[in-house]
């Protein structure tokens, strides 16, 4: 049954790209610097009228103008911008300062064009973000005006460094070192494309593929749009449709939110249980984890317990319980990734424990830095928890007494806690020799990967990569360690890569298969937006030590390629998987497009 781009799901879309792009001359038609790549034969410029109004006149102050300004700057930007850090976008405390109410208006209206058309802003602005806006000519000059009085409002002095002074000096490129290639060139064949859930870019959001293993090993993957697709040949048939399974669910603005990740209960087949993450709006109900009512909630991830009726069955059908739910400053870093341990075996102390990856929710950049700071809150940490049991605060799950924080002597802690302090634990991973592989999206400065030790503390927002942050001045800027660091134990990635390579990582899997002895024991992943893949050698991953990470090609129907231009567009949104027979997969949330690695060869 294919999945049908409904005019709902249309207008969906829509909104998020609103969501995604409005502000898109400081950031983001799509997250970490990267977008949609446009032709000037595709976006002339608008023959719109111009607001022609000076910057000092055209801001209103009426308290209703203001008021609409804010509701849409909530609605459709505020999951890329604010008003002190750099987010996935820069922040826009000068924007109004900087730019005049004309200029802004123009490319609010119709960004390609104006940058297409020759604008020295506009140009210089798509050469620091790597992407286009798409055009909104659907605003009218009524919203634009109060929305940029709004921000206008809310201009403010940028963050200093001022609190930084016991730092030391600033680095100017913390990892001057490029990734080297490896000779290494991925022969790669398009297996099938994902059913589109929108009709522009991203085609389709895929996202995280499992192998359900038992009496019939079964391949899935999903969509955060709200279906999980079982993987047939080269066929994808719905299992599960989240919208209709939870009214609740939404899905924009996009930015991960959604269907976030699911989980097959070891014993699925005997007990149907199936674990899902998703996002719904604010206040939808009385949030598990919460703050304090002067912190704003912008939307909340709720994880569901599902009991299939049959579990070999073609559909789910069944019912589910909500077991968590969490309440999110803003509309990133939320609960991306949910799993069980592969390795852990019938009666062992890990069998049938849920970990699940709980970012920081953009806390950090908006402020909110004590949220993500302790063990005594949710946020920036995976937790570990027993489906089965029921002595967690709410009465709906268990805490393992093995959990490092179930046993302490301080009751505030939190006993669901493996480990902590991370941006945004999206993918987590098993290798086959027995180590916890954890990837965190960074901020600024470094993407990692890292090794999950229990109660071990990775730092954020204190630390990024191996540096140290000031989240109270500007984030964009790290330092060295102080001499001091080793007794502060703190535990750092394995391996790690910086900004002048790619914007967010994309975690991977040590790849296990025999067909291919190239890249037997190598760990392979990538860059969610460039595309690029990389690999480090699963031998060489060590705490306390750095591993060597080599970029590789790829090639596809004999032709050296890379996935920006394979899906012609900036931003590819690169995941990675494992299916049957450890093939080893690769895909584009931009086209939906899916690829299996064929072989491996060195490049000449």
């Amino acid at each position: 049954m294919p999945f049908i781009v409904t005019p709902f799901i249309k207008k969906i879309y829509f909104l998020a790209l609103i969501l995604a792009g409005i502000m898109g001359c400081y950031a983001c038609a799509s997250e970490k610097k990267a977008g949609t790549k446009t032709s000037e034969a595709s976006h002339p410029v608008e023959q719109t009228t111009e607001i022609k109004t000076s910057s000092t006149s055209y801001y209103i102050t009426d308290e209703q103008v203001l008021a609409k300004g804010q509701q849409l700057f909530e609605t459709n930007c505020s999951a890329c911008h604010n008003f002190l850090q750099k987010g996935i976008g820069p922040n826009l405390a000068q924007a109004t300062s900087q730019n005049s109410s004309e200029w802004l208006a123009k490319f609010i209206r119709n960004a390609p064009g104006v940058i297409t058309a020759g604008d020295a802003r506009g140009k210089q602005l798509f050469e620091e973000y790597k992407q286009y806006m798409p055009p909104f000519t659907q605003l009218t000059d009524t919203d634009i005006q109060a929305l940029l009085s709004y921000i206008h409002k809310n201009q403010k002095q940028p963050p200093t460094n001022e609190t930084a002074a016991h730092l030391g000096t600033a680095l100017n490129n913390p990892v001057p070192t490029a990734i080297p290639k490896s000779g290494l060139q991925l022969i790669l064949e398009e297996v099938t494309t994902a059913p589109a859930t929108a009709d522009k870019v991203p085609l389709a959001r895929i996202n995280k593929m499992q192998v359900l293993p038992g009496q019939k090993n079964r391949l899935f993957i999903e969509d955060l749009r709200g279906i999980l697709y079982e993987m047939k040949d080269k066929q994808l048939q719905v299992y599960m449709d989240m919208q209709k399974e939870r009214p609740g669910f939404v899905i924009i603005p996009g930015l991960a939110n959604g269907f976030g990740s699911y989980a097959f209960h070891p014993d699925f087949y005997k007990n149907g249980l199936l674990y899902t993450t998703h996002t719904e709006k604010p206040n939808s109900a009385p949030a598990d984890f919460a703050y304090d009512d002067s912190i704003k909630v912008t939307s909340q991830w709720v994880l569901t317990e599902w009991k299939a009726n049959k579990p070999a069955a073609e559909q789910f059908s069944g019912t589910g319980r909500e077991m968590m739910r969490i309440n999110m400053v803003s509309n990133i870093h939320g609960v991306q990734e949910i799993t069980f341990n592969p390795l852990a075996k019938p009666g062992s102390p890990d069998y049938g424990l849920l970990y699940i990856g709980v970012g920081d929710g953009g806390a950090s950049e908006n402020g909110f830095y004590f949220l993500c700071n302790s063990n005594k809150r949710v946020w920036s940490s995976v937790l570990r928890i027993d489906p089965a049991g029921r002595n967690s605060r709410n009465g709906r799950y268990g805490i393992p007494a093995i959990n490092p924080f179930a046993q302490d002597s301080d009751d505030a802690s939190l006993g669901e806690i493996f480990c902590r302090g991370f941006r945004n634990p999206n993918r987590i991973c098993w290798t086959s020799d027995g180590k916890m592989l954890i990837t965190d999206i960074g901020h600024a400065n470094a993407e990692e990967l890292n090794i999950g030790i229990p109660g071990a503390e990775y730092g954020w927002p204190e630390r990024e990569g191996t540096f140290v942050i000031n989240h109270e001045g500007d984030m964009k800027v790290v330092y060295n360690l102080p001499e001091n660091d080793p007794g502060l134990h703190y535990t750092y990635p394995v391996a790690f890569y910086d900004h002048d390579e790619g914007n967010a990582i994309s975690g991977g899997f040590v790849y296990n298969g025999t067909a291919i002895p190239l890249l037997s024991g190598k760990y392979i992943f990538g860059d969610i937006v460039n595309g690029r893949v990389f690999y480090v050698e699963n031998k060489n991953l060590a705490l306390g030590k750095q591993a060597l990470i080599q970029e590789m090609e790829i090639q596809v129907a004999g032709k050296t390629t890379n996935f920006q231009a394979l899906s012609d567009n900036k931003k590819t949104d690169l995941r990675f998987g494992v299916g049957l027979n450890n093939d080893f997969y690769l895909y584009t949330k931009a086209d939906g497009r899916i690829y299996k690695i064929k072989s491996c060869s060195v490049s000449n």
